[in-house]
């Protein structure tokens, strides 16, 4: 039922884009202004995410933390499992964010024949959503310099890849 929904939700935004542009003369919004509404509204609906999830004490509810709090002076605090300062969650972020970390400490389990309880690395998922998110993001800027004339510095090095 929910997809038969979204289908015809799409439809319906499809036709009044067809409507628009065929009887009332607007392709300068569906073309110029929408696009860039939405490029826009995603781009701040990002920002404001990482704000809020960069404000939160603990960023994430992955329970895959497994470092030392800050706690008493002789123990030593885990900085990046456990931050307890704004430095300490920026490179918590950077780390989660760029590399997946928690995905790359993760581990499945299954349960054998009997009460025997067997673990096991998810690596080539950490592996595979790191390639595909990266590949995206190097098809995103490889594609921004169409939009951009002449495109910045750091869009012409990456035009090789």
């Amino acid at each position: 039922m929910g997809s038969l929904f979204s289908l015809f939700v799409v439809i319906v935004l499809i036709l009044m884009a067809v409507a628009g542009i065929k009887v009332a003369n607007m392709q300068f919004f569906f073309g110029v202004v929408l696009p860039y509404a939405a490029v826009i509204i995603f781009i701040l609906g990002v920002i404001g995410k990482a704000l809020k999830w960069g404000r939160s004490p603990v960023p994430f509810k992955i329970p895959t933390t497994c470092g030392q709090q800050k706690s008493l002076p002789w123990i030593r605090q885990n900085k990046l499992d456990n931050p307890s300062s704004a430095l300490g969650v920026i490179g918590r972020m950077l780390l989660e964010v760029l590399l997946f970390r928690s995905l790359f400490g993760n581990t499945t389990v299954e349960l054998k024949e009997g009460p025997k309880l067997a673990h096991g690395s998810t690596k080539w998922l950490w592996l595979g959503g790191l390639a595909f998110h990266w590949s995206f993001l190097v098809v995103l800027l490889r594609h921004t310099r169409l939009f951009m004339d002449p495109p910045p510095a750091f869009l012409q090095k990456i035009e090789v890849m």
